[in-house]
């Protein structure tokens, strides 16, 4: 069996680690070449993806390609290798996964959203991963393959996590009454894309934990478990905000996770506080 990832990046890398240690040939594209030998020392055979189109080595290697992780963001344009895409023939395909975001489900005022709500994108970006589920799930259809939609939530893990944010001084504690957000290690992402990819899974999954939790409590967390003191709480004020940063507090939502555990997925870390207390003691978390 022969895994591609398309932008081996964070998540992708993890998930290159769970399908080679189920016994999976895996490659993944990246854009430079230093991250390439970074790759190749994990055991991914790299693939070097320019603006040119597929080169030869990455049209031989999804020539071979029996399940294919697609992890590159779409732009306006579109998602940037469906157009490419098209023209392959893919004669051993048999699995698609799409990692996308929960922000598809745009803001529901705290409410708990699942797989069946109509999504109603706030951010461009969002709209922009609705119109490129729908794309694959249409060439996916076209051709037979299941696709499976992984809507993650705020993605962490080692060297991203509260810990690396409160060494670095990065860290704050915004509070917004109210306001609650999931979040995802990034050990359940794979897990997740190796359980749906070994049962030929189709449809939309949230990928997410299951305590939404306000994201100033994240970091108390975090620095109590160090032993070093949070930082202050800061009042949400959008006008001190990136627009990156306002778009992510104007979505409020409770994601479900109940349709992944219902058909058989155990998270490893269900929620922040036992990631967190894994983290540190393992060391893990410096990355």
């Amino acid at each position: 069996m022969h895994l591609t990832i398309l932008g081996a990046g964070y998540s992708g890398k993890a998930i290159a680690r769970e399908f080679i240690a189920a016994g999976y040939r895996v490659s993944g594209t990246t854009r430079s070449p230093e991250k390439a030998e970074a790759l190749r020392a994990l055991g991914i055979a790299p693939l070097l993806l320019g603006d040119d189109g597929i080169s030869a080595a990455l049209s031989e290697a999804l020539s071979t390609t029996t399940h294919l992780v697609q992890s590159i963001a779409p732009g306006a344009a579109g998602d940037p290798f469906l157009p490419l895409a098209e023209a392959l023939p893919f004669e051993n395909l048999k699995w698609i996964g799409y990692l996308s975001t929960v922000g598809v489900y745009g803001n529901h005022d705290g409410a708990w959203v699942d797989e069946d709500t109509t999504c109603k994108p706030v951010s461009a970006r969002s709209l922009e991963r609705v119109q490129a589920e729908d794309a694959w799930t249409a060439f996916g259809a076209a051709r037979g393959i299941p696709v499976a939609l992984l809507r993650l939530s705020g993605i962490y893990g080692p060297g991203r996590n509260g810990f690396a944010n409160l060494t670095a001084g990065t860290a704050r504690r915004i509070v917004k009454p109210g306001q609650v957000f999931n979040r995802i290690h990034v050990a359940d992402i794979a897990g997740a894309a190796l359980f749906l990819a070994q049962r030929g899974a189709a449809g939309a999954y949230n990928v997410t934990d299951s305590l939404p939790a306000p994201a100033q409590d994240v970091v108390s967390e975090a620095a109590s478990i160090m032993g070093v003191a949070p930082p202050p709480e800061t009042p949400f004020d959008p006008a001190t905000m990136t627009p990156m940063a306002r778009s992510f507090y104007g979505e409020n939502k409770r994601v479900s996770n109940a349709k992944l555990t219902g058909e058989g997925y155990r998270f490893r870390f269900p929620d922040y506080h036992q990631a967190l207390a894994a983290l540190w003691a393992d060391g893990s978390w410096r990355g």
